[in-house]
């Protein structure tokens, strides 16, 4: 078969952009490069052709030598993204102890299931005086994954032996008077694109559902030294897209005939099903913050180089990031603190001090809002039935709120920059982290097959020419640079998550920025609706702190699901 670029259009192999109508085997020519000029999107004359075809015979020979080389997605490139623009420098600081909020401390209720829904911040209180056991909590939420998930279909694998050594180990240590914290104890699910020695890591996608990766991802060693206890690994939607996974579809635990979102369904399904403490998932573009939307979680998507990625599946190198699904915004603060900074691996990651104070003031903080996406009409005017802002009430009533905190908001504008095309950038790298998938034709055994699915995408991004990814990687440092600027004039922003025409998520994912995504209301069904806080690079502990006041002040996260103990009935196919 004849290769160049790397391209793989299913089971018929073309040679690369310039080569989309070459058939394998076939001689280059003059012709070919004509009649794939199109997909290029550039246009050479006669003679031009005739030049190029001894340097695209080579470039062809060089890309086949490639191409018998195998590269585990493991392997990343000898490319780093850095989110920081030029001349910002962080400075390395030690470690300081964090400052948590004071916890009224409960009785052991006579029911261990009445403690499902508590946040970390409590749970942690009550294996800390030895009220409740690790082994207690444990027990109980492995008892609840195996109750609920044959309706939520959040789990692929449950860790029960691993959790039981690691929960008598902990009760073992708090009992000799040795407390490593407040994750001591908390059983917790991760993302199964997070790899644990043992037990199999499936990316959620059918050609991997056998894979088992001998070794732990760094956070997974990082919990394990906070004492926190994993008890699953949890869904997502396969390779990191969607909540439809190689044997089911995730779903909402607060309307079950619904899909979690994705691709951190599992984990966004679990934790706000009361499954376990908290749980890890990963965002590349939207997939902690969309499915805490639609399950009522409250996510954090931490800076890009904030957390280390060993021992993650790679979807792309320069977009992907690892983040806490919590009950609320200080247990994502505390999960932070056990996980970030370098481990000497992923070289992304940056010696950025992170402090979590839960005494820090939002009054002492200069906060913005999207004005524009807050004063997004409810309604089109010419079709008032037809609704443009569907949280429209929900994103007043938020403002309302920052009023009754005395906080005066500072309108801001998002950075005018053209997002859209520089998602070439995710499609050219996942098709790269799955190059072999697609070349062998395995891509067939992905469940889902649409246009805009990845077996689609993956062909399709193999004719993005490299000069125009490498240039998209350049708008990128100007989008980089305006949002700096943006980011010198206040410390938090707050947005709607999904107002209409609203960038702000594509941009972030891009400029590396963390935000915090919280539940903020019920609709009349029962489903929750979210807000957005958006933060400086590496100033989680200001973001939090914002996130944080708005949470207690409304109390939303305190509301949990009632899910039923059998799935909902299929719907009847119509006459």
């Amino acid at each position: 078969m004849s290769y160049f670029a790397g391209v793989g259009l299913g089971s018929t192999l073309f040679p690369g952009v310039l080569w989309a109508k070459l058939a394998a085997g076939a001689e280059i020519t003059v012709d070919t490069i004509a009649s794939a000029e199109d997909v290029a999107g550039v246009h050479f004359d006669q003679a031009e052709r005739e030049l190029m075809l001894d340097g695209l015979k080579q470039q062809e020979q060089r890309i086949e030598a490639l191409h018998k080389i195998p590269l585990a997605n493991s392997v990343s490139p000898a490319i780093v993204f850095d989110p920081l623009p030029p001349g910002k420098k962080i400075e390395p600081a030690p470690r300081r102890p964090m400052v948590r909020a004071t916890v009224a401390l409960r009785a052991r209720p006579a029911d261990l299931e009445d403690l499902a829904f508590l946040p970390v911040a409590e749970l942690s209180e009550l294996v800390r005086r030895q009220r409740v056991t690790s082994l207690e909590l444990t027990q109980m939420y492995l008892g609840r994954l195996k109750k609920y998930d044959p309706v939520l279909r959040c789990v692929i694998s449950l860790t029960e032996d691993r959790a039981l050594k690691q929960a008598r180990a902990a009760d073992a240590e708090i009992a000799r008077g040795r407390y490593r914290g407040p994750l001591h104890g908390i059983p917790w699910g991760a993302k199964d694109l997070l790899a644990v020695r043992g037990y199999k890591t499936t990316w959620g996608a059918g050609p991997y559902r056998n894979q088992v990766i001998d070794t732990d991802a760094t956070v997974v060693q990082r919990l394990d030294a906070a004492g926190a206890v994993l008890v699953a690994k949890l869904t997502l939607g396969e390779l990191a897209q969607g909540d439809i996974w190689f044997d089911a579809t995730t779903k909402n635990p607060w309307k079950v005939d619904q899909g979690s979102s994705g691709s951190s369904a599992g984990p966004a399904s679990a934790t706000a099903g009361g499954l376990v403490g908290f749980s890890i998932g990963s965002e590349t573009l939207g997939s902690i913050s969309s499915p805490s939307t639609r399950c009522g979680t409250t996510g954090l998507r931490p800076t890009f180089g904030r957390v280390p990625r060993t021992g993650a599946m790679a979807l792309s190198w320069t977009m992907d990031k690892l983040g806490p699904l919590c009950r609320s915004v200080e247990d994502c603060a505390m999960v932070l603190d056990a996980i970030y900074g370098p481990d000497g691996r992923d070289n992304t990651v940056i010696d950025a001090p992170y402090r979590w104070d839960a005494k820090l003031s939002p009054k002492t903080l200069r906060i913005g809002y999207v004005k524009s996406a807050f004063d997004t009409a409810m309604n089109d005017p010419a079709d008032p039935k037809r609704t443009l802002h569907a949280t429209k009430k929900f994103d007043d009533a938020a403002l309302d709120v920052f009023r009754r905190l005395g906080i005066n908001l500072i309108a801001v504008d998002l950075p005018d920059v053209a997002y859209d095309p520089m998602r070439i950038i995710l499609n050219a790298e996942a098709a790269a982290a799955f190059d072999e998938l697609t070349r062998s034709d395995r891509d067939k055994e992905l469940v889902q097959q649409g246009k805009f699915d990845w077996p689609n995408s993956f062909r399709t991004s193999r004719f993005i020419p490299a000069v125009d990814y490498v240039n998209a990687n350049r708008l990128r440092s100007i989008a980089i640079q305006k949002w700096d600027e943006l980011m010198r004039t206040v410390d938090v922003i707050v947005t709607p998550t999904g107002a209409a025409n609203l960038n702000q998520l594509v941009a972030t994912n891009l400029t590396g920025h963390p935000a915090v995504i919280l539940p903020n209301g019920f609709r009349e069904d029962g489903t929750p609706v979210s807000l957005t806080f958006l933060g400086g690079l590496f100033e989680e502990g200001k973001l939090l702190a914002v996130a944080r006041a708005y949470q207690e002040a409304t109390g939303f996260h305190l509301k949990h699901p009632v899910i039923p103990l059998t799935p909902p009935a299929p719907p009847t196919p119509a006459s």
